[in-house]
């Protein structure tokens, strides 16, 4: 039994630690392509606008709504959308003037899927 400097002794008879592989590596675009749509999540007013439009009755919204219930001008709206759209977060679809937004939820899969895989062959502690 090892004494640490605190004067406990502490049982390292048991192996505590097991080891899991831990698996394979990303590959480098598909890294490239998982940054981008995390950092286009990684900001307040996208993550509201996702949001609204989950809520969304009809699962989207136009540009008007978001603008109205974000407290924000067009063109904020706008280059915002830009971001999540160009991610392939959400699906833009136009209608007249306005552009409409719903969420792509097989790219948000993938991206839960890709980005935190659950680990196979290691069990919780």
């Amino acid at each position: 039994m090892a004494t640490p400097l605190a004067g406990i002794p502490i049982d390292v008879s048991e192996e505590r630690c097991a080891p899991c592989s831990p698996g394979r590596l990303i590959d480098r675009d598909e890294v490239e392509t998982l940054t981008a749509q995390l950092k286009a999540m990684a900001d307040q007013t996208r993550l509201q606008i996702v949001h609204l439009i989950d809520q969304a009755p009809a699962g989207e919204l136009c540009v008007c709504d978001l603008t109205e219930s974000l407290d924000l001008a067009q063109p904020t709206v706008s280059r915002h959308l830009k971001i999540l759209t160009t991610a392939g977060l959400l699906r833009r679809e136009q209608r007249g003037t306005w552009a409409w937004f719903s969420i792509r939820w097989d790219a948000l899969q993938k991206l839960r899927e890709r980005a935190f895989p659950r680990g196979g062959d290691c069990s919780p502690l």
